[in-house]
């Protein structure tokens, strides 16, 4: 079906305001009320959602959910105070009850007059489709597309015992009102396929996944898509079924390219998000113009990438998205932030004010980081190794980010000897800190990739989803956890 692109503004009001006789000089009275007492900053976000998600297992969709969400949330700023309410009633009495409860933070005594006047911004290029992936896929056809999947994962090995898979899609309409007039509104489409397998072979069982998504509808999940998530998953769960146990101890690893920058995210990125840096709780507070990355270490979030999971034509607080340099050449250029923290910290947002719904404050976070490429062939990497790891895949992982430590778990790797990648292992971790492991970087490939389009990130209780990506990586002298008894061939 041919997707006719809605207009962000009507169809926010079609879904938000006048279903509720609301209209823009409603929010706009709302807005003036909770700045009359003093308030720094105030702002609305007004938000509709549909959602489903179908879980196929043993040959049977077993389980299956759809949901519409709808509801605005209210917020005052005085200081380094926020006041937040919400509500999933959406009207004058719900928009009244709720500004009487952020008014709380502001300060007492007689109100002023704050003439609040919402002025429509220009949209931003738009970076994705506006159409409802959830409406242009009939439910017998999402069913027969996770039955294509299974089927096409037994057909690549008769070792797999068990299929896992799944499809989810989200479609949502959010507006977002400021008290400085600015108005803005965007239409968010999203969609993911996972399979996850088991394979067995005497008395072992073994376990891969993989799958993909972002900003579209389920027809990107085309057959020739369909096959090479099921290969990817059988592939990781075969070779763990060959694999020896993990060495232990400091040596040479390389980093595949893509999801591997994961680690990226969690151990660096959350450390330059602007609160952590407000605050001084982050390894990396302070060091604005300081080194804290070997050369040619160029670290970027970039919320402008087309169809991208992690993108967003505007934020949660209206800003449109930027690419902003965190990390150039080794150097620490910047911070991610929202509006609060670019406001005390006397800088702008970054568009990078973000919230899991309107349950919930924005806060500042990532949208797609990655690390730029550099000018080595992936090959000539691996050929400058004489003995170490090739960390291709990452499972889970621990940080702390005020000390930057990390712990991942490596869910595909391989021994490299002399120059090449050899016997698949398991049971190797990554053990490091953010700002050191940055410092290790001897090589840098060509071969940028972003990750297939599965990241979600937490923070506070609120998960969002986003992008990671690498280029093939060198990094010298890093802790590897495995086996202790296993040594390098």
């Amino acid at each position: 079906m041919t997707d006719v692109a809605l207009d962000s503004f009507s169809e926010a009001e079609r879904c938000l305001l006048a279903p509720y006789g609301l209209s823009m000089r409603d929010l706009e009275s709302t807005l003036a009320g909770i700045m009359a007492r003093g308030a720094d900053d105030a702002d609305l976000y007004c938000q509709y959602s549909r959602a489903e998600s179908w879980s196929l297992d043993e040959g049977i969709v077993k389980a299956g959910s759809f949901g519409i969400d709808q509801g605005f949330g209210a917020r005052a700023v005085t200081g380094e105070k926020t006041a937040y309410a919400y509500s999933d009633d959406i009207g004058q009495a719900a928009l009244e009850a709720v500004a009487a409860h952020v008014r709380a933070i502001t300060s007492a005594g007689q109100e002023g007059s704050f003439p609040v006047c919402l002025q429509a911004q220009p949209s931003p290029a738009r970076l994705y489709a506006t159409a409802d992936p959830i409406a242009l896929l009939p439910a017998a056809e999402k069913v027969r597309l996770l039955e294509r999947l299974e089927a096409f994962a037994r057909a690549e090995d008769s070792r797999v015992v068990q299929v896992m898979a799944s499809l989810a899609g989200e479609w949502e309409t959010v507006l977002m009102a400021c008290a400085d007039g600015h108005l803005a509104a965007d239409i968010r489409p999203l969609a993911r396929v996972s399979i996850a397998v088991i394979v067995e072979a005497n008395g072992q069982r073994e376990q891969g996944s993989a799958g993909g998504g972002g900003r579209f509808g389920y027809d990107y999940f085309d057959d020739d898509r369909l096959r090479e998530y099921a290969r990817q998953a059988v592939r990781q769960a075969t070779l763990n079924l060959e694999a020896r146990p993990a060495p232990a101890g400091k040596m040479t690893v390389v980093l595949g390219p893509g999801w591997p920058g994961i680690l990226l995210h969690e151990a660096v990125g959350h450390g330059l998000e602007g609160d952590f840096n407000r605050k001084g709780s982050s390894a990396f507070s302070g060091r604005l113009g300081e080194r804290v990355a070997a050369s040619g270490v160029t670290v970027v979030d970039n919320g402008r990438l087309p169809d991208r999971r992690g993108s967003l034509t505007v934020d949660d607080e209206g800003t449109p998205t930027h690419e902003t340099v965190l990390i150039e050449n080794g150097i620490l250029k910047g911070y991610l932030q929202d509006r609060l923290n670019a406001r005390l910290m006397g800088t702008q947002s970054t568009g990078n004010g973000r919230r899991e719904s309107f349950a919930a404050p924005p806060l500042p976070r990532m949208t797609n980081t990655y690390m730029l490429a550099g000018q080595r062939a992936p090959e000539e990497i691996l050929r400058s190794v004489e003995k170490g790891i090739y960390a291709v895949n990452f499972g889970g992982g621990q940080v702390d980010i005020t000390s930057g430590k990390f712990v991942f778990s490596m869910s595909e790797a391989y021994l490299i000897e002399q120059g090449r990648p050899t016997a698949p292992i398991k049971g190797a971790t990554l053990i490091g800190n953010g700002p050191d492991i940055l410092m290790r970087v001897a090589m840098i490939g060509n071969d940028l990739a972003l990750d297939p389009g599965v990241g979600s990130c937490g923070k506070e209780g609120q998960n969002v989803p986003v992008g990671v990506g690498l280029p093939t990586l060198r990094l010298d002298g890093i802790t590897v956890g495995g086996t202790q008894n296993a040594t390098m061939a």
